[in-house]
């Protein structure tokens, strides 16, 4: 099933200008195409239209330890709640941390490289509101974290 994730603003890579009426489409894993939601509709008539408020980009990646918490799995779920769809190979070297991000389906990365959303890419998504805060992540298509 493909899925159009749409938001009044997308920003597709790091130093990308902001778009405004924009989508990605997402079928299991991957993405699709990015564009304009008026486009896309078009091109997948029949797919599902999830309308999210505030800023549509890539995921974030973490370069640092991950956040203090009581278990591992809590660790992750922290970063989730930020937006966050990959972190450093460097800082998840205890294996009971490195389950929990596997489990997460986190990429795990030997280098920083800037998270873009492109055609074929992983589908690692984030929504964020006018202040910053994440309202929903998307790891590898499947929505991760939703604010309530």
């Amino acid at each position: 099933m493909l899925t159009l994730h749409a938001a009044p603003l997308l920003r597709a890579g790091p130093d990308e200008a902001r778009t405004a009426g924009a989508a990605v489409a997402v079928r299991a894993d991957r993405i699709v195409a990015v564009g304009p939601l008026a486009e896309l509709t078009g091109a997948y008539a029949g797919a599902r239209v999830r309308r999210w408020p505030g800023t549509l980009g890539p995921g974030l990646l973490h370069d640092g330890p991950l956040p203090a918490a009581d278990t591992p799995r809590e660790r992750v779920h922290a970063l989730l709640r930020r937006g966050v769809t990959a972190v450093l190979a460097e800082h998840v070297a205890d294996p009971a941390l490195r389950a929990a991000v596997d489990r997460g389906d986190l990429l795990v990365l030997p280098a920083a490289v800037p998270p873009a959303l492109v055609p074929g890419g992983r589908a690692d998504l984030a929504v964020f509101d006018a202040d910053g805060a994440c309202l929903v992540t998307v790891v590898a298509g499947r929505i991760a974290h939703r604010r309530a």
